[in-house]
């Protein structure tokens, strides 16, 4: 039966999942030795095996398979203290939460994501901390590079054998959101353009009654544009109250992307089509609307602003036109 160290509580065993990932995963709890909070993990293994811990682990603690605090392993800890006591070495280190103080001895690399470094011993490879202070207090040695966000505060007597560098960490969100906007811009302006071109060439000569009610209804077609905008998300709301309901609000949600850009690109065929009249083709007039609309919506404070009218409109022509077509069809059967 093995015996613990003294000072040393009993080792206890991880998760079943630790267990099944890495096979002799053991925790112990030191009082002189290792802090509880790291979790060791053979270096292979390391990349890994970090993206299930830092799920399903929150809390990992300090496991050691070498004798008398002497590892070659990688040290992972996810949050709290790593600390190499005097005397004791370990493999590559890596911090994400937490802080670091190296009185020993690293066989490898050190990098901490969001943690303050302190070293008063030895680091065989690189320092990089990408958020927290880095500290070298006299006698640290470190043969590797030290790269840090802030310069490092190095003490009289202590070595760098390689250089010292400053990491960038700032993104450029300005740059990210300008990329992310004109990238949902293009998005947009294909889809808009496919179902346009889809829309009219379904309709066929039915577009020209569209067109028609753009130009000589539009009191009515702003009215039912308003009402079929802002009511069918509530006609939608109040189906998912009732239980008979739900799979109809759930189709009404769904469907209510495609029922937009189909007002958006109803507004693109008027727009083309008064500009250019009735002896230009179709698909022409609705490039030279659809283009336009798609300009303005590269503007930032009109933009959103462009695209609502221009649902609203459409949404209300497209209504006014089939309630007409309906109408028209009803009296013609009555008077046969």
């Amino acid at each position: 039966m093995r015996r613990s160290r003294p000072g040393i509580r009993p080792k206890r065993r991880l998760s079943v999942l630790a267990v099944l990932a890495c096979g002799e995963f053991t925790a112990s709890d030191n009082r002189t030795g290792w802090q509880s909070g790291v979790i060791v993990m053979r270096r292979s293994m390391a990349v890994g095996l970090f993206s299930l811990l830092v799920l399903s682990l929150p809390t990992p603690a300090w496991a050691q398979d070498g004798q008398d605090g002497q590892s070659s392993d990688a040290f992972v800890v996810l949050s709290g203290p790593a600390d190499v006591p005097r005397g004791e070495q370990v493999g590559d280190l890596v911090v994400f939460h937490g802080s670091s103080t190296v009185d020993g001895t690293v066989n490898g690399s050190l990098t901490a994501f969001d943690a303050p470094v302190i070293i008063s011993g030895r680091v065989t490879g690189d320092v990089v901390v990408f958020h927290g202070r880095v500290e070298l207090a006299s006698g640290a040695n470190v043969t590797g590079d030290v790269v840090s966000q802030n310069d490092p505060i190095v003490a009289s007597g202590a070595t760098i054998g390689g250089t010292t560098r400053r990491v960038q960490t700032d993104v450029n969100w300005a740059g990210f959101g300008l990329a992310s906007a004109l990238a949902w811009w293009l998005a947009v302006s294909i889809s808009t353009l496919l179902i346009g071109l889809a829309l009219l060439w379904l309709t066929g000569r039915g577009a020209t009654s569209i067109e028609d009610t753009g130009r000589t209804r539009i009191g009515p077609s702003i009215g039912w544009g308003l009402l079929a905008f802002f009511g069918l998300p509530l006609l939608a709301i109040l189906a998912l109250v009732t239980i008979v309901g739900i799979p109809l609000g759930l189709g009404v949600l769904a469907a209510l992307a495609l029922i937009y850009t189909l007002g958006y690109t109803a507004t693109a065929w008027i727009i083309g089509r008064r500009i250019l009249g009735t002896r230009t083709g179709w698909v022409v007039a609705f490039l030279l609307g659809w283009g336009i609309l798609r300009v303005l919506a590269l503007i930032p404070a009109v933009g959103s602003l462009i695209w609502f009218v221009a649902v609203v409109f459409g949404l209300g022509a497209l209504t006014v036109t089939i309630w007409r077509a309906r109408s028209t069809t009803r009296a013609g059967t009555a008077s046969a």
